[in-house]
């Protein structure tokens, strides 16, 4: 007589808030048993953006009780600058974060939010860094909205963050709001800064990202014409 035997897979789903301007990118991976995804569904797993920040704060305990594993990881702003100027974009960089949490906890499954609309470009990428490739890949935009192990790991990454952005606005004493370009408040702060630094701006700002760059210029222009300004009068005064 055949015994049954009752394989759990372990499933791993891996997320990262996207479009900041001001802080870290953080990047979760959550691992459980695949049986267990149901649970995640049970207690009110989505996607983390359809969430309130004080419901996706009550989740976390909840969905801790239920992962098996849990990996964030936080790339400082300036890493992120850094990189862009070796040629590595950001999609790149996700992937590279999303392969070492891959290579730790090595899955039977993967689903991942891909950051690209190319996701099969994403993919052979992130394939490409994997050590172990025994394993199934799937990678979706959107997987976040379809998946609860993804779901999951997004409410993880956007508590992560939500908390290093508190952090930070309790440091420098502004409420800059989310950090986010589509927020008045951010950039508010960012001309802010701008003006107080004379053009520069710290660390935490992803200096390399468009909006930034068209603060630094509105703020450099008027600077640039009000030299010009003085030299040709100080030139008309000497003839």
């Amino acid at each position: 007589m055949k015994l049954a035997v009752n394989i759990s897979l372990k499933i791993i789903g891996l997320c990262s808030p996207k479009g900041a301007i001001i802080g870290p990118l953080v990047i979760c991976g959550l691992m459980t048993d695949e049986k267990n995804e149901k649970k995640l569904k049970e207690i009110g797993v989505k996607d983390s953006k359809q969430l309130t920040p004080k419901r996706r704060e009550g989740l976390v305990k909840e969905i801790e009780k239920i992962a098996t594993h849990i990996v964030v990881l936080r790339i400082p702003a300036c890493k992120i600058d850094a990189n862009r100027k070796r040629g590595i974009n950001l999609n790149q960089i996700e992937a590279l974060k999303m392969a070492e949490i891959i290579n730790l906890l090595e899955p039977d499954k993967a689903i991942v939010d891909a950051p690209s609309f190319n996701t099969s470009k994403f993919r052979d990428y992130l394939l490409s860094k994997i050590e172990n490739k025994n394993f199934k890949l799937i990678c979706e935009n959107y997987a976040d909205e379809n998946y609860p192990v993804v779901s999951a790991a997004s409410i993880i990454a956007k508590v992560n963050r939500d908390e290093n952005i508190e952090e930070l606005k309790r440091k420098v004493g502004f409420n800059f709001g989310v950090g986010y370009s589509h927020d008045p408040l951010t950039i508010e702060f960012l001309n802010k800064l701008t003006k107080e630094n004379r053009g520069k701006l710290p660390t935490y700002v992803r200096n390399t990202w468009d909006t930034v760059k068209r603060i630094k210029k509105e703020y450099s222009q008027p600077r640039i014409l009000s030299f010009f300004k003085q030299m040709f009068k100080k030139k008309k005064t000497t003839s």
